[in-house]
C-alpha cells in the first residue's frame, strides 16, 4: 500500500497496519507524518517506544538485533522506530526482513528513511514492508503547488493570508518547507489567531528575521552550536523586546526532548531533562517578576546546556 501525508490521517482513522515506511526529502512533512503515527499508536495502546539511529557501522544494527529478540520489559505493546539515512541497509537487509515479518499486534514497526532511489524502491525489504503495511511517500512541494500549500498551512494555524503575502513567503522560502512553517508560526505569535496576514506583515517579519531571527536560536540549539546560540541571544537582548519569544523557542526545543527519538539523542549528548526544565521555569519566573535575577543571563545558561555544555549550578532564589 502507498500513502501520502495528506491521505495518512484518514487511513489511520480506520486501521493501523503492522509496518509503515516514511520516506522522502521533506523533513517537515516526514516529521509530521511520524507524529501522526505515534499519536495513533498511543491511542491503540502502544505504551513503549524504542528508537534506533542506524548508521553504516555494525554497532547500531547489533543493538537493534538484540532489541528485536528481547521481549517488552512489562509485556506491553511496543513501537520500534528505525531511522536510516538511505533505503539501502546493505548486508543488514535480512534483519529488516525479520523485523517486518515479526511486526504485529504487539509490535508496530516504523521505518524512516530519506528519499528512495530506483534501487531502493525495488529492494526486497521495501516490497515486504508494503505487503505487510504501507509506504508513506513524501514528495517535494514544487513551486507550482507551494502557494496552495502555504494557504492550507495558514488556515490550519487559524490565520488568513493575502495572495501577495503568500507569494512573498513562497519566494523567500521555496525549497525549505520548514522555514516557511516557521514564518507562519512566527506570524501567529506576533498577530494572533484570526488575523489576516498581508504582504507588509510578511515583509516586516522577514526583515526582522534578517537581523536577529529568534528561530535561528532554535536551529543553533538543534545543531548543538552554543557559540551561535549565544550570539543570537545577544542580538535579541540588544533588540530588547523578544524575551518571551526566545523563551518559547527554547521551551519548544526542551519539549522535543520528551519524544523518544530525541531522547535517544539527548542520551547521546547527556542532556539532563529535569535540570533543563528547572532552568526554563526560572527564566519564566524571572520574566514575570516572580524570581530575582537576569532572565537573559538565565536564558543563556539554558541555551548553553541545551547545546550539551554544562554550566553553573542552579541556585535557589526567591
Amino acid at each position: 500500500m502507498k500513502l501520502s501525508p495528506e491521505t495518512l490521517p484518514a487511513h489511520l482513522a480506520t486501521q493501523l497496519l503492522p509496518v509503515y515506511v516514511i520516506a522522502g526529502e521533506e523533513p517537515l512533512l516526514a516529521a509530521e507524518a511520524l507524529d501522526v503515527l505515534r499519536a495513533r499508536a498511543v491511542a491503540a495502546g502502544y505504551t513503549e517506544r524504542e528508537v534506533f539511529f542506524l548508521e553504516r557501522n555494525s554497532a547500531s544494527w547489533d543493538e537493534l538485533r538484540q532489541s528485536g529478540k528481547a521481549l517488552s520489559l512489562f509485556g506491553s505493546r511496543r513501537v520500534l522506530e528505525l531511522r536510516m539515512a538511505t533505503g539501502k541497509p546493505g548486508n543488514h537487509a535480512p534483519l529488516l526482513l525479520e523485523l517486518i515479518a515479526a511486526a504485529g499486534p504487539d509490535e508496530l514497526l516504523l521505518i524512516h528513511t530519506g528519499k528512495l532511489d530506483r534501487d531502493a524502491l525495488g529492494a526486497e525489504w521495501l516490497r515486504a514492508a508494503q505487503e505487510r503495511g504501507a509506504l508513506v511517500d513524501i514528495r517535494a512541494v514544487d513551486r507550482g503547488r507551494l502557494p496552495a500549500w502555504l494557504q492550507g498551512r495558514f488556515r490550519a494555524a487559524g490565520l488568513s493570508a493575502t495572495d501577495d503575502a503568500v507569494a512573498l513567503i513562497a519566494e523567500r522560502c521555496e525549497g525549505n518547507l520548514l522555514a516557511a512553517q516557521q514564518e507562519i508560526d512566527k506570524l501567529l505569535l506576533l498577530r494572533g489567531q484570526g488575523a489576516t496576514i498581508g504582504a507588509a506583515d510578511a515583509a516586516a517579519s522577514s526583515a526582522q528575521s534578517a537581523r536577529f531571527d529568534v528561530f535561528q536560536l532554535g536551529s543553533a540549539v538543534q545543531a548543538r552550536d552554543a557559540k551561535r546560540a549565544l550570539a543570537v541571544l545577544a542580538g535579541l537582548r540588544a533588540d530588547g523586546d523578544e524575551q518571551l519569544l526566545a523563551l518559547w523557542v527554547l521551551a519548544r526545543e526542551l519539549r522535543a526532548l520528551e519524544s523518544a527519538d530525541l531522547n535517544a539523542r539527548a542520551r547521546r549528548w547527556r542532556l539532563p531533562y529535569a535540570r533543563l526544565a528547572t532552568r526554563a521555569l526560572r527564566v519564566d519566573r524571572m520574566i514575570k517578576g516572580g524570581l530575582a535575577g537576569d532572565h537573559w543571563d538565565e536564558m543563556a545558561l539554558l541555551a548553553t546546556e541545551l547545546c550539551g555544555l554544562r554550566t553553573l549550578p542552579i541556585t535557589q532564589g526567591t
